[in-house]
Parts: C-alpha cells; sequence; structure tokens
C-alpha cells in the first residue's frame, strides 16, 4: 500500500498570501502522525513563472519525502527546470536539458508505484493539450518502465468536463488521445490532475480520475453562484493505492494554524 498526499494550484506570485496558505498545507502534512510516501503538486506552482516565485515555491514545498512536480497553465517551462528540476528539488527522472521549451515529461517511482508526469501545457494559452510527443512518450513509459508496476497518469488539465463552465472551457483539447493510451494499458490506476481549484472524483477511460483542490483558491459551482472564492480554506487529497491496485481517495481542508476538518471520500 501506498498513500500519496495529491496539492495544486498554489500560485506562488511573491506575496505573502499564497505562500501562507501553501505553507499551512506543508505543515499540516510534515504533521502527520506517519508520513505519506509522497506528494504530488499537478501544476500552476506559480502565478508568473518567475525564477524568484520558483525559489518561494521550492522553499514552502520541500520535505522529507519525494514532492513530484509537473507544470500548470502559469508555469514557464525552463525556469520550471532551472530551479526545481536541475537544482534538485524533484531531479529524479529529469530526462531533458536546462533551457529547453519542451514539454516537461517524467517517470518517477516511489513504493513500487511509477508516476507518469505529463505536461499539457500550450504555452501562452489557459486551456490544456497532450501533444503528439508526449501522448507517444506516456505509451512508450508504460509499456517499457516497470512494466508490472502499478501506474499513476498525472496531469494539470482535467480530460473531462467537471460541470464548472469557467473551468471546463479551459480543459484539455484532444482527451481521446489520452484515453486511447490508458485503455491499453491494464496497469494505470488512475488518473490525478489539478487547474479546477477544486476537488472532483469522476472517471475517465474507465478509471478513477481525481481532481486536487486548489490551495490558493477555490472555484465555486454555479449553483454555489459560481466565481472563485479566496475566502474558502486551502485543501488536498490523500490517494491510498492498495495492494489489488484499488485507488481510494480522501479530501481534507487545512486551517492556517494547520489544523485539517471536514472530509469528502
Amino acid at each position: 500500500m501506498i498513500v500519496i498526499a495529491h496539492i495544486s494550484d498554489t500560485h506562488f506570485d511573491g506575496g505573502e498570501r499564497a505562500t501562507e496558505r501553501a505553507a499551512a498545507v506543508m505543515a499540516y502534512l510534515r504533521g502527520l502522525s506517519t508520513p505519506v510516501d509522497a506528494i504530488v503538486v499537478s501544476g500552476d506552482i506559480t502565478d508568473h513563472g518567475t525564477e524568484a516565485e520558483y525559489e518561494q515555491a521550492r522553499a514552502t514545498l520541500s520535505a522529507d519525502v519525494p514532492v513530484l512536480v509537473l507544470p500548470g497553465n502559469h508555469d514557464a517551462r525552463s525556469t520550471f527546470r532551472e530551479v526545481l528540476l536541475h537544482k534538485d528539488f524533484d531531479a529524479g527522472g529529469v530526462e531533458d536539458p536546462t533551457g529547453t521549451d519542451a514539454p516537461v515529461n517524467r517517470v518517477r517511482e516511489v513504493g513500487g508505484v511509477v508516476f507518469l508526469l505529463c505536461d499539457s501545457v500550450i504555452p501562452g494559452r489557459d486551456e490544456g493539450l497532450l501533444d503528439d510527443d508526449t501522448i507517444a512518450w506516456l505509451d512508450e513509459r508504460l509499456t517499457e518502465v516497470s512494466p508490472q508496476a502499478p501506474a499513476l497518469v498525472c496531469v494539470h488539465h482535467p480530460p473531462v468536463e467537471l460541470h464548472e463552465p469557467f473551468i471546463d472551457a479551459l480543459g484539455m483539447r484532444g482527451a481521446d488521445r489520452l484515453a486511447n493510451v490508458i485503455e491499453k494499458h491494464p496497469r494505470v490506476a488512475g488518473v490525478l490532475c489539478g487547474h479546477a481549484h477544486a476537488a472532483a472524483v469522476t472517471t475517465f477511460a474507465g478509471r478513477p480520475l481525481l481532481v486536487a483542490p486548489g490551495v490558493v483558491s477555490t472555484s465555486l459551482l454555479p449553483w454555489e453562484h459560481g466565481g472563485m472564492s479566496l475566502d474558502l480554506p486551502p485543501g488536498l487529497a490523500f490517494h491510498v493505492l492498495d495492494d489489488e491496485n484499488r485507488l481510494t481517495t480522501h479530501y481534507r481542508v487545512v486551517l492556517h494554524s494547520g489544523r485539517s476538518t471536514g472530509q469528502t471520500s
């Protein structure tokens, strides 16, 4: 069994508010009676993709367990690589040189589970796409890397509608291509993503699709009057992948003191 903490959309911007909310989440995770096996941060780590913002993220998100990061539409690939990958924050699985603007696609293995960290960013756009090279890369890695081990596919943009119009308009394009790859590989236990700034659970390609809540803010659904709340507390997900390859998810919100409240599973 492996336990994964999943956070997303920290949007470090050089200010105190985003840092304090992310720090509260990390303090909560560091204070657990039993550490999680890994922490996944599924994109929009920074707000503007600057080096100073990534340094702020690097300092705040550091932990004694692997922290697996992937970019979102607010991130900048070259600076993401330079600060978060090539300075040994999450350097494992680096497959490309410093300075390139190619998609940041990486494989990490933790606790016998293969994490496929896929870059769904379209530079200069808010919506997402897994380009042809990324789709081919994902298919190859699912075939070649520890082929008997369970796998989790991690992306920023949700590949399905979540029934929140603003987020759905900025979702993943061409998601059927991702579905075709996942359907070929029974080892994929689920898909983890962010971008929505709201916890959500659904299915995709016959597997669980698990969306992390936002750390910096919370997206309100149309029947909640819509918009974005800056007042609701930050949240996170705990994903438990058991020995039968069953994925169970628990959601928590975290008060600024680092205490938690609330539960959905």
